[in-house]
This record gives structure tokens, sequence and C-alpha cells, in this order.
């Protein structure tokens, strides 16, 4: 005669239960191999204090190339910083760092960045510097809102408040030209940098 097993109540719940944790790691999964998660924050917020490094530099200056060097220097030194804590955050977190949405990433950031290298040529050959500041800011912007959308969320909010930046420099004053950068490259690096440090560990 065979054993009759008894009737459990609390089977039903423990099975739902593990259904549930395994549909959560199946969505976290997926939602990690479509997203690049190792943008670093603490590097985001290192590039907005060497802004203010930089703002310092070329508020002190009356050439306006020696303006525009400063501040080429700066970018350069962003990109290596960028680059240089996205490894060791990749690292950390045993992420790979060339992913398919790092890659997707870096072609969608790109070309707004080049297209602001030829546009900053032209405005210095014309004697139309006053322009830099908003554009640069204006494409940044742009480049990480079309960059974000294959990282976390904060990314393309911080892509929007760059072009919000940028826009408003494209109307101000030239005599605010400096300032104008200590708020985009410097205020908005370190508290979006600070966000995502918090939220995206590190």
């Amino acid at each position: 005669m065979s054993r009759v097993l008894p009737f459990r109540p609390t089977d039903p719940p423990e099975m739902q239960a593990r259904a549930m944790d395994n549909l959560r790691y199946i969505r976290q999964t997926m939602e990690a191999a479509g997203t690049f998660t190792a943008v670093s924050g603490w590097g985001t917020v290192f590039i907005g204090a060497t802004a203010l490094g930089a703002a310092a530099l070329s508020a002190a200056t009356h050439s306006s190339a020696r303006w525009m060097f400063i501040w080429l220097a700066e970018a350069c030194l962003s990109i290596v910083i960028t680059f240089y804590a996205m490894i060791l955050k990749a690292r950390a977190a045993h992420l790979p760092l060339w992913s398919e949405p790092a890659r997707k990433m870096v072609f969608s950031f790109a070309p707004p960045m080049m297209a602001g290298a030829l546009l900053t040529l032209v405005f210095y050959e014309h004697g139309m510097l006053s322009l830099v500041p908003g554009v640069w800011m204006l494409l940044y912007g742009v480049g990480v809102v079309a960059a974000g959308t294959f990282s976390v969320r904060i990314i393309p909010v911080m892509g929007f408040a760059f072009m919000g930046v940028g826009s408003l420099a494209l109307f101000a004053p030239y005599s605010w030209r400096t300032a104008s950068m200590v708020v985009g490259f410097g205020v908005l690096h370190i508290v979006f940098g600070t966000l995502i440090a918090r939220r995206h560990g590190g």
C-alpha cells in the first residue's frame, strides 16, 4: 500500500517565494547584461574637482588662447580619469569592461564629442570663443544622454542637466564663460558623481 504524504499548507508559499526569487535573479541578470554599470561615481567627482582647478587657472588669465589651452588640457585629463576609474570599478565588481553595452556607450558618446572638437576649431578661427562654453556643455550633454541609454538611469538625467546649463550659457555674457564652466563641468560632475557613487557602488 502506497504511503500517503501529509498535506503541508506551508509548501505553496515556499514554492512561490522561491519562484519569485528566481524571477528576480533572472531579471537582475538580464538588466545587468543590457546596461553598462561600471561608470564610476567617484571618478566623476574627481573630474568635477579638476574642473574647478581648471576654472581657477583660466579665470586668472586674460589670454583667450591660454584659456582655451587650459580647458582642452582639462578635457584630456578628464578622459584619462574616466577610463582609469571605470577600469578600477569594473575590476572591483568583476564586470567586463568592454561589453556590448560599453561599446554602444562609446559609439553613442563619440559623435557629439567629435562635432564639438570641430566646432571649437571653427569658433577659434573666427573669434567666436564666447560660444565655446555653451556648445561644449550642450554637446557633452547630448553625448551623455545618448550613451546613458545603455547605462543606469541617472546618467541621462545628468546629460539633460548639462544640456540645460549649456543652453543658458549660449545666451550668457562673455564674461560669464568661466563661471558657466564651473557650474557645468565642476558642480554638475560633483553632484551627479556623488549620487552615482552612493546608488551604484562607487
